[in-house]
This record gives structure tokens, C-alpha cells and sequence, in this order.
């Protein structure tokens, strides 16, 4: 396993995306001696550079086009359809980028010859891993030890995912009531009173890693099977934080105080608070010079579309708890909540005017909060800002919600890139998971790969609200 940003990933995933980026290249570069008729192994260093920009463009356009999402192209025609679509992606990239820069051009009619060569190679190469993926080659073995609710969420992420790189092999339950024999399980189940013969059992099944997610540990916590686990070099790994590292979040209702006074994270160093700092700085200034058409051009729109004003700002719940007013472009119509009060909005809110449909679904209404970013009151990459009305509802139903307010929210976040907006008590909870993993393990590298990921949800319209 690898682990990036806190969150593990199989080796084979990362070999996967490696090797498809090694055929692409691979093909550009014989299209490339077939039309230039040159040898292989004299090729210059010019031409070598410009097969690496169509195979860099090329792979892009797949991770863009989710093409690395195997739970979106879990079917041959969904794989087919994207493969086309972000191939042609990348022939209007690379065609515009030559207008511009022209001395990058490879060679006459190479892109279209590569690309039957991309095709043939990427389909096999997807088709031949799929089959690694269904027969569960090289994944880990692990034995999931407890009956917590927690336990059942780590099987289901397993069972819906084949590139998780996990294999339960065996459950052992803290009582025999916690199992249901209504329905038959896939995996085997065996209960023995504190865990006899644990280590046995996982040394005979060539188990790895032991989970443990007990309801209650006081009277039955298996301490020296465990132990003998670990001492025979078996990873003994609290259930929590298995969970946070194979989904990237946290999960409130199993967390108890002391598995985060004692876990790892939540540094905030002055050069990392530097850093950050700087860096909204930078870019905040930069996108107000860069999007001012843009601001403008919104702007008349807004006003020819509805009455009202062109700007909507409201006070929301910052760091440390501070009251600050949130600037956005006005999606609704004038006074929307007059009536009603404050309200989530819904998908379908017919508040939400003409020209508010647009520039929710580009994200074009979040793009007056680079002025907040810039007076420091939030940053680009951070948990979303809610309002006082809320905060103050759901600090009294959901566990740990104030600390959300460790950290400065932002225009984007990891919770909004990996669970979207949401409109309810549930919806919440689910977005606090992923806002804790991130307050707990940001870096600048993973602030730069949600960026990178919200260009990705705006380039294809998600859904907004």
C-alpha cells in the first residue's frame, strides 16, 4: 500500500495508472518512427518532449473524463463512450496548443495513428486489469474483529469497491447475537470466547492486518491475542483508523474523544499557516485580475435577468467562530428567504433565477469570495462556511462539529469535492466526516489536488446548490 495524503492506495492501482501512461507513450512514439522514419534508438530529444506533452495531455483527458473512477467505467460501453470522449478532448487541447505554439507540433497525421494504437493497448491493458480486480490478485488479506457499527460500514466499502486492495478473509464477532443468520455471509465467521487462537488463525489464512472495532472493549477486549498478533508481525490497526485511511474521512458516530487526542495530525506549524497564507494571497490577487471580464460581464447579466441587487452577501460562522459576511453573486431572487425563513436550498429551488442556474452549475457565484480570501477572513481550499442559524442546530445534533471552526473555510474543499452539497441533518454529518480528515491532515500538496479536482467538478457541471 502507498499512502498519499493520509489515505492508502494499492500499489497495483498506482503500477495501473503508470502503465497506461507507459502505452500511451509508447504508442505516440512508434506512430512517431512510422511517419518520421526514423530509428528507435536515435530519436532526439526535441521529439522525445513532444510524445511526452501528447501523453501528459492524453492522460489528463482520462482522469478528467473519470476514466480512473473503475465504479463509473465498471462496464465496457460506459469505457468506451468516456475513452472516445476524452481522446477528443485531448485532440482540441493539442490542436489549439499548436495554433499557439506551433514549433510543438510532432508530425503530420501522428496524433491520429497514436491514437488506434492508444485505443487497442489501453482497452487491453483495462480489460486484463479488470480481471486482476474480479479475482482479487494481490490484495491483502485482513480479519475484522468486533461487531461495531463501524465494522459493517469497513465490509460494505470493501464489498463496493474492487480496487479498495483488501479481502476479507475472516469475521470474528464480539458475541454470536451480533450475527445475522438470517442472511448467509460471504465471509467466514468465527466467534471463540477473547479470540482464542487469533494469531493461529491469521498466520493459516496469510493474513496482514487485523481491524478492531469493538462496541465494548472494558470486559472483552482481547489483549494478549492481539498482542501476539502484533509481536508476530501482524498489523494490529484500530478500526477508525483503517476506515479514515481507505475512504478518506472520518466517521462522528463511532469517534470517541480520546481516539483524537491521542491520533495523529491537526499540526498547524507557522510555516504551514505561512505558507498557506501566502499562497491566497497570491492567487486571490491573480483571479481578480484574471476573472474581472468575467465578474463584469456576470454582473450585467444579473441585473438584466432580475430585480434586486448583483451581489448577495450574509453572515457566516468563520475560524475560531467569528461572524464575518460572505460575498456571492445573486443566484436567487431578491429577499428570497422573506418569507420562509432561512433554508437549505434544494436542487429543484424555484428561488433560483435564469441566469442563477448558470452560474451556480459553473460555480461562477462563488467567484466574489476571492475578496474574503484576500481580506483573510477565508482561504481557497477549507471546510464550507455555514450560516449561525444552522451551526448553532447542528453543533446540538452532530458530534465535533465546532471543530470545523479550527480552520479557515474556503471557496472549495474536500468535502465538496467528495460528497457535494447537501440539504439535510444527514448531509451534514457526511460532509463533517471529510471536513475532519482534511482539518486533521492538510498539506499544500493535497490544498493543490482539490483544487485541481474542482476544475474537474466545474468543467463538467456538476451539480450545484
Amino acid at each position: 500500500m502507498l499512502q498519499i495524503f493520509k489515505k492508502y492506495y494499492p500499489l497495483r492501482n498506482i503500477f495501473f495508472v503508470f502503465g497506461e501512461g507507459v502505452f500511451i507513450y509508447a504508442s505516440v512514439l512508434v506512430a512517431s518512427v512510422i511517419i518520421l522514419d526514423q530509428e528507435l534508438f536515435i530519436l532526439d530529444r526535441r521529439l522525445l518532449m513532444k510524445v511526452f506533452l501528447i501523453t501528459f495531455v492524453c492522460q489528463s483527458c482520462l482522469y478528467y473524463n473519470d476514466l480512473y473512477d473503475l465504479k463509473i467505467t465498471d462496464s465496457f460501453k460506459e469505457l468506451g463512450v468516456r475513452l472516445f470522449q476524452a481522446l477528443g478532448f485531448a485532440a482540441i487541447f493539442l490542436g489549439f496548443f499548436y495554433i499557439l505554439f506551433p514549433n510543438a507540433i510532432i508530425g503530420t497525421g501522428i496524433f491520429f495513428i497514436s491514437i488506434c494504437f492508444v485505443i487497442l493497448l489501453i482497452v487491453s491493458w483495462r480489460l486484463g486489469y479488470s480481471l486482476i480486480l474480479n479475482r482479487g490478485l494481490f490484495n491483502q488479506k485482513i480479519i475484522l474483529l468486533g461487531s461495531a457499527e463501524l465494522v459493517k460500514n469497513i465490509k460494505e466499502e470493501i464489498s463496493e469497491r474492487k480496487d479498495c486492495g483488501y479481502t476479507l478473509a475472516l469475521e470474528v464477532p464480539e458475541n454470536m447475537s451480533d450475527v445475522d443468520l438470517t442472511h448467509p455471509a460471504c465471509t467466514p465467521i468465527v466467534y471463540k470466547n477473547k479470540c482464542e487462537g487469533l494469531c493461529e488463525m491469521a498466520h493459516t489464512l496469510g493474513v496482514q492486518k487485523v481491524i478492531v472495532g469493538f462496541k465494548e472493549r472494558r470486559a472483552i477486549f482481547p489483549t494478549r491475542e492481539l498482542l501476539r498478533c502484533r509481536v508476530d508481525g501482524i498489523d494490529v490497526i484500530d478500526g477508525n483508523k483503517f476506515y479514515e485511511n481507505l475512504t478518506g474521512k472520518l466517521t462522528v458516530e463511532s469517534l470517541n474523544p480520546s481516539g483524537l487526542i491521542f491520533s495523529g495530525g491537526f499540526q498547524k506549524t507557522f510555516l504551514r499557516r505561512f505558507l498557506k497564507r501566502s499562497v491566497d494571497l497570491i492567487l486571490s490577487v491573480f483571479m481578480l485580475i484574471v476573472c474581472s471580464p468575467l465578474i463584469v460581464v456576470t454582473a450585467v447579466l444579473i441585473k438584466i435577468d432580475s430585480k434586486g441587487p448583483v451581489f448577495f452577501s450574509q453572515e457566516r460562522v468563520g475560524e475560531k467562530d467569528k461572524i464575518y459576511r460572505v460575498h456571492k453573486f445573486r443566484s436567487m431572487i431578491a429577499d428570497a428567504e422573506k418569507q420562509s425563513g432561512p433554508v437549505w436550498a434544494q436542487s429543484d429551488d424555484d428561488r433560483i433565477t435564469r441566469i442563477g442556474k448558470i452560474i451556480r452549475r459553473l460555480r461562477i457565484d462563488e467567484v466574489p469570495q476571492l475578496y474574503n480570501v484576500l481580506k483573510g477572513e477565508m482561504s481557497f481550499v477549507g471546510p464550507r462556511p455555514e450560516r449561525e442559524y444552522f451551526v448553532k442546530q447542528l453543533e446540538d445534533l452532530i458530534p465535533y462539529y465546532t471543530i470545523r471552526h479550527t480552520a479557515k473555510p474556503g471557496i472549495t474543499g474536500w468535502a465538496q469535492v467528495c460528497y457535494g452539497y447537501g440539504a439535510s441533518v444527514e448531509d451534514a454529518v457526511e460532509k463533517l466526516n471529510y471536513d475532519l480528515f482534511y482539518i486533521k491532515n492538510m498539506t499544500t500538496l493535497m490544498d493543490i489536488m482539490i483544487v485541481l479536482r474542482t476544475i474537474k467538478i466545474v468543467l463538467f457541471s456538476k451539480e450545484a446548490r
